[in-house]
């Protein structure tokens, strides 16, 4: 992570230049963080394929990682994948492993030093993955504009991004780039902070907190409001936890904000296709690395042994996306149980401690 998007103004050159430097020049390593919203909480649940995959990344790779999160998502088999702020390329490579040879990753970032890192290694990970040839590349540029680095409309299954949102100004400028890229049935998974209020121009304008991906936050209220401007369906809260600034000088700048970092999955469908019935639906087990259960969202976790009832707007999902190919479906019986898709405020989400709730299973009509 490491790339915005600066916009005309001169304001906006001044945080580009200045997030350049930083995860260029200054930071070294994780280490030299001053918060914690750059980190992967230790106790994130990571698969085991996943834990397998990030065992074969260069050393090197991994120390320059900064992210708020972990972006890869579920059934990548064959995707075409675009990492938005791929620094040293992490995410890139285990997705470039995870989508096969078949598929295709293109990181996209700002910062020369954490490029020069990315491209050191895509020989070495194409013959540690076994590859005849490299299924990733890494490009420069700002992520307010894919069309520079040659990103089509409607060419792109999967976007992430890894706490980099955050750090543009023009957030939802960067949704509707995103937007223009993803297919019908298209997802944005992406991990960023967010805040409980508006941000005051004292923290807003703090350079180091700007950098670290705090005083960029958006208001919780905002990302979803700009979501569905754009024209994606409701962001769904896929994990969630809360960090606070511990270092004194910091912590008196941002008072009492609190703070959350969410990986969100946004999804792309084709609205003229939309249907509004409920369905019940059974997982197959077809997805590597999700043979028994395979998690949607929050609350939301399918098995291949128990139907379960879902909502119109979450079956539009399934149905017109990836993971159409590896759920049975039915008309959902009249009074069966299902979970209602809204919008969520997620500092509620980490107060009730719901990221393991199960969601009610199906019941047959009374």
């Amino acid at each position: 992570m490491s790339s915005c998007c600066p916009s005309s103004a001169a304001a906006s050159s001044d945080i580009s230049s200045g997030v350049k430097d930083y995860y260029g020049k200054v930071l070294k390593s994780s280490d030299d963080l001053q918060t914690t919203a750059c980190q992967t909480p230790v106790t994130s649940s990571i698969s085991k394929n996943i834990r397998l995959v990030m065992s074969q990344i260069h050393a090197d790779v991994m120390s320059k990682y900064y992210g708020c999160g972990m972006c890869v998502p579920s059934c990548l088999t064959n995707m075409n994948v675009v990492d938005l702020g791929s620094g040293s390329g992490r995410d890139s490579y285990i997705l470039s492993r995870l989508v096969g040879q078949q598929g295709n990753v293109i990181g996209v970032d700002m910062t020369d030093e954490q490029l020069a890192v990315a491209n050191k290694y895509i020989d070495y990970h194409t013959t540690k993955f076994g590859y005849k040839q490299a299924n990733v590349k890494f490009v420069k540029g700002v992520i307010e504009d894919l069309q520079k680095v040659g990103i089509d409309d409607n060419s792109t299954d999967i976007v992430i991004s890894n706490c980099v949102v955050n750090l543009c100004e023009d957030k939802k400028k960067v949704l509707k780039e995103i937007y223009r890229i993803l297919k019908f049935g298209g997802e944005l998974y992406f991990s960023d902070v967010y805040c409980d209020r508006q941000l005051p121009q004292s923290v807003r304008k703090h350079r180091v907190l700007w950098n670290e991906c705090v005083s960029g936050a958006l208001y919780w209220e905002d990302l979803n409001k700009f979501a569905i401007e754009v024209g994606f369906e409701i962001p769904r809260i896929y994990s969630a936890h809360s960090f606070e600034i511990t270092k004194p000088e910091l912590k008196q700048v941002v008072g009492d904000v609190k703070f959350v970092s969410v990986v969100y999955r946004l999804f792309k469908i084709d609205k003229s296709k939309k249907t509004s019935e409920k369905k019940q639906v059974i997982y197959d087990g077809g997805v590597d690395g999700c043979e028994q259960n395979i998690k949607f969202d929050y609350k939301l976790e399918f098995s291949t042994e128990t139907p379960m009832t879902i909502d119109d707007v979450t079956w539009n999902i399934i149905n017109q996306s990836r993971l159409n190919d590896f759920f049975e479906s039915k008309k959902a019986s009249c009074c069966a149980k299902f979970v209602k898709t809204e919008v969520e405020n997620p500092f509620e989400v980490v107060a009730r401690d719901c990221e393991f709730t199960k969601p009610p299973t199906s019941s047959p009509c009374c």
